[in-house]
């Protein structure tokens, strides 16, 4: 009983962190109704993204101090409920201000999705099975990127924009009710429960900690690629590959699928590996560094003759990071366990959303004074940057 309710609450956090990526991209989506009806113009929509940025940044450490502090259950019911609360009330704003409050509210809720979603692999898999359990967890919010554009279309098209904020967060309420059904795990399915109930690791222990600080400087130097293609993408298509609105639509979804079965992929080659005896430091760092090769394609994406092609390579791109992402997710669980596997994934996360707000306006300067194409070649050289930094600094204690 107690396999089949840990996969079930595997299958929840699945769900969580789709709801997540859906949630946030329906603005994105409808903005064109948005601006018509409110008059709102290109500068107060980067107000707008903004206000979700800051809340997510600042939560993101703090929601993932109190997830290690109470527990995977509460944190992570809370966070889910707070977001879909404030979709909820995008679909009842009149004006600029109260989307913008709305929009900080839902980067507030969404920062605790992330280590919410840690914390519970953390708590009910076992070392032997966590990178897939990850893979699977964070695998939600690729998938919920995909189906968001569809979705989105269709319930503005047949019942207005707003009913496109309001029932993705209705379902966000239902699943809140539905986890909080579901038994605390008290009996930990791991090889360091005792060490999972000891006391959090402090706070200002963790920013002394050298594997914590190169945990988070990862993530401040790779997040901006992400975002990079999260929010760059379409224009680039449209302005350089000359791709039309409806084509975009066809053809953005696709590395965003490869994403979300890279992640979960990318954990099962991890967990494989280990059960082939190779140590877990050594999977970890197998899978990461063959991702870090793969991205160094990247460059590729501006040189290919076809916009197809070029999604292609995008698509590789994102294939490879999905591999990254899992089993680096998975090594903050593996070194901090417990007592502060949320924390380190939430100042990570804070650091990778700070630096994505001071890259974004600098991709701009780029793109205007030059071209896409210097950002492309940095994209390609930055993971295996980041890997040199990764086996040269953080230490497993069991070898």
């Amino acid at each position: 009983m107690n396999n089949k309710l840990r996969w079930f609450v595997l299958f929840m956090v699945f769900i969580a962190t789709g709801l997540s990526f859906l949630d946030r991209q329906v603005l994105s989506v409808v903005i064109i109704k948005i601006q018509q009806e409110f008059n709102i113009n290109d500068v107060q929509y980067g107000v707008i993204n903004t206000a979700f940025l800051v809340g997510y940044a600042i939560m993101f450490t703090v929601a993932g101090r109190l997830i290690d502090i109470f527990g995977s259950k509460m944190g992570l019911g809370l966070s889910v409920g707070l977001w879909s609360i404030a979709n909820c009330l995008h679909g009842v704003v009149n004006n600029f201000n109260q989307l913008v409050a709305s929009r900080f509210l839902l980067g507030v809720g969404e920062g605790g999705c992330f280590p919410g979603a840690v914390k519970t692999v953390n708590e009910w898999f076992s070392p032997k099975q966590r990178a897939l359990a990850n893979g699977i967890a964070i695998g939600g919010a690729a998938i919920g990127a995909v189906i968001a554009p569809p979705l989105t279309i269709y319930l503005s098209s047949d019942y207005g924009w707003r009913l496109a904020f309001v029932i993705p967060g209705l379902i966000g309420v239902v699943w809140v009710l539905i986890w909080a059904l579901i038994p605390r795990s008290k009996n930990l399915p791991t090889e360091e429960t005792a060490e999972s109930r000891a006391a959090v690791i402090p706070l200002y222990t963790l920013l002394k900690s050298r594997d914590a600080l190169i945990f988070i400087l990862i993530r401040f130097l790779l997040d901006p690629v992400v975002y990079f293609v999260m929010f760059w993408v379409p224009k680039y298509l449209h302005e350089v590959r000359q791709v039309s609105f409806e084509r975009i639509g066809e053809l953005f979804w696709i590395p965003f699928l490869a994403l979300g079965i890279s992640n979960i992929l990318g954990g099962w080659v991890s967990d494989k590996l280990i059960a082939k005896q190779f140590s877990v430091r050594t999977a970890r760092r197998t899978v990461m560094g063959g991702a870090a090769l793969i991205t160094m394609s990247a460059p590729l994406v501006a040189t290919v003759s076809s916009a197809e092609t070029a999604v292609g390579f995008m698509a590789l791109f994102m294939f490879a990071h999905g591999f990254w992402i899992t089993n680096y997710i998975t090594s903050i669980s593996d070194i901090f366990g417990g007592r502060g596997t949320a924390s380190v994934v939430g100042l990570s996360g804070t650091a990778g959303a700070l630096s994505s707000l001071v890259i974004n306006p600098l991709i701009g300067v780029v793109v205007v004074s030059y071209s896409y194409t210097p950002l492309w070649f940095a994209t390609g050289i930055l993971y295996p940057i980041a890997f040199l930094i990764f086996i040269t600094n953080i230490k497993y204690k069991s070898k």
